[in-house]
């Protein structure tokens, strides 16, 4: 091969080359390390502090082991600091991920989920590979928002059956539905056992309210888990815990899965790969809004996160997200680099290593009053008190995304969410397309009363078509019509499809049309759909008002003779 065969291949080579170089990790990641290090260092270990006792509660709630819990945010955590396009995302298990876990395990078993993990993995990857990271700005905020309200009423009503029982229930004992779950849980309560677990949520809830009273920086949840944790050690309580945990990490390996039931891990593994995008590139936008923490690259945000579910399933763990309450634990502490996030991992590897005993004797009650707490947190009453009172649309568009979220499922709120709000957009840019009849410019004329200058304004797409044909077809007793097109703005092919319409059905009636003010943007696709070429004449395009008002007065007058009234 010639070098003059070889140059057209080097081109898309090196496009490759440097798009793979762009989602893969660099010394840039680590540029202001060296000013920042101790911060970062602060972060990590507040971080780590926080994150405890929420992997072990996401880790229980899942229907998994508070192992699964912890391996996940270790694993899961480091990888996507290392591979990640945010420089202070904090990721491992969350409480959306739980929500979509709970009836995979019931379905498939616990042992499906790290096989689910690395398949949801490698989408994400590949939707990273493939640049697919700006997809979630088409989210609109009444559904973000719609959808988190969701997240939290379940993963509130998740922790009811560890609070009904000693005895975690079994995959398939209760519905996979939150809200028949903890109905079923409640009627077949233990009433002892349900006083001293919420008892312990009580104590757990107070210490997360009091103790940012005293300092921002008081671990309140870890202080009232320590509490209860020693009350349940000196008293003779009931409360079940979390048990024996092992002193080290597992070996990796791949999940071991029936080839036979690949196909029935597909839809679950994808429903997990959308979640894991939408969340993880959500809680990277708003930490880059809190603080000057450096842009986020979202497609290498994807990269890195496929990596880390692909990791913690390797691990045996589950699939990993962005975490947001945990991101922004550390930019408030003063994380600013990839160093806060790895050291919040260590921090929790470092529990597994020294202190699974200790750990292994917290009550599930304790953990289920953190997740309680976290789950009321995410609501804000103010952001539901603005998108309440906003406009029609938008309300609806909150309240059927959190209804279909509690009772359905995530991913589907989501869609049915984007659907309805993009229904309701459409509607509002359909409405600010106008068609609306003008005087002709200068002194009256007698042939003024056979023209109609016809102004169409806004957009003109899909959605306004069939009106815009109404209103313009529908005009009567003219024998000329002057489309003026100066003030369109987007057009669509089906915008550009029913102008040619307009043109011919008044053509068949014998009314002239005219066209002024094609605007260049809009020419290659009138002259593609045939908008021009319908035109009786090619000298009927005009660039001028004036002029096509001229021409349109000659015809009236060529056609009824120089007296016209």
């Amino acid at each position: 091969m010639t070098d003059v065969d070889a140059a057209p291949a080097a081109g898309p080579a090196r496009r490759i080359a440097a798009t793979l170089r762009a989602l893969l990790p660099s010394g840039a990641d680590y540029r202001g390390l060296r000013r920042n290090w101790r911060a970062d260092l602060v972060a990590g270990v507040t971080v780590g502090i926080v994150a405890l006792p929420l992997a072990l509660g996401f880790g229980v709630s899942s229907g998994l082991t508070a192992e699964a819990g912890l391996v996940t945010a270790i694993v899961a955590g480091v990888l996507a600091a290392v591979f990640g396009g945010s420089n202070v995302q904090v990721s491992g298990p969350t409480g959306a991920m739980v929500v979509v876990l709970v009836p995979i395990v019931a379905s498939h078993g616990a042992g499906a989920v790290a096989a689910i993990s690395v398949l949801a993995g490698v989408v994400v990857l590949a939707a990273g590979l493939l640049r697919l990271g700006r997809a979630v700005s088409f989210i609109p905020w009444p559904v973000i928002e719609g959808f988190t309200l969701g997240i939290a009423v379940i993963i509130f009503l998740q922790q009811v059956p560890l609070l009904a029982s000693p005895t975690v229930p079994e995959a398939g004992e209760h519905s996979s539905n939150a809200v028949i779950a903890a109905a079923q849980a409640l009627a077949g309560a233990d009433p002892v056992y349900l006083v001293w677990a919420l008892g312990a949520v009580a104590i757990v809830v107070a210490c997360m309210l009091v103790a940012p009273r005293i300092h921002p920086a008081v671990p309140g949840s870890l202080i009232g888990i320590a509490i209860v944790t020693v009350l349940a050690v000196v008293l003779p309580t009931p409360l079940a815990v979390i048990g024996a945990l092992p002193a080290s990490l597992p070996v990796p390996s791949f999940p071991v899965v029936d080839p036979a039931a690949l196909g029935d891990l597909a839809v679950p593994a994808l429903t997990v790969a959308a979640l894991a995008a939408i969340e993880s590139l959500l809680s990277a936008r708003v930490a880059a809004s809190l603080a000057d923490t450096g842009p986020y690259d979202p497609d290498r945000e994807l990269v890195g996160q496929g990596v880390a579910s692909i990791g913690s399933g390797l691990f045996g763990g589950m699939p990993a997200t962005g975490a947001i309450a945990r991101t922004a634990v550390n930019v408030r502490s003063g994380g600013r680099s990839r160093l806060a996030s790895i050291v919040h991992a260590v921090v929790l590897l470092g529990v597994v290593l020294f202190a699974a005993g200790p750990v292994g004797a917290i009550p599930l009650a304790a953990l289920a009053g953190v997740l309680m707490l976290t789950a009321v947190r995410m609501v804000h009453v103010g952001t539901v008190r603005s998108i309440l009172r906003s406009t029609r649309s938008d309300a609806v568009a909150f309240v059927l995304t959190a209804v279909v979220t509690v009772s359905f499922d995530l991913i589907v709120a989501v869609v049915i969410g984007v659907v309805f709000a993009g229904v309701f957009a459409l509607r509002g840019l359909a409405r600010a397309t106008t068609v609306h009849r003008e005087l002709p410019p200068g002194e009256p004329h007698p042939e003024d009363a056979h023209i109609a200058v016809v102004s169409l304004d806004g957009p003109l797409f899909f959605a306004a078509a069939d009106k815009v044909f109404d209103a313009v077809t529908g005009l009567t007793g003219i024998t000329v019509v002057v489309l003026r097109m100066s003030r369109l703005e987007l057009v669509d092919a089906t915008g550009a499809r029913v102008l040619t319409e307009i043109v011919q059905t008044l053509e068949r009636r014998g009314v002239t049309v005219l066209i002024k003010g094609v605007q260049p943007g809009h020419e290659e696709l009138f002259r593609t759909v045939g908008v021009l070429d319908s035109l009786r004449h090619h000298k009927h395009l005009f660039d001028d008002l004036p002029a096509a008002v001229e021409h349109a007065r000659n015809h009236v007058r060529r056609q009824f003779g120089a007296h016209t009234t």
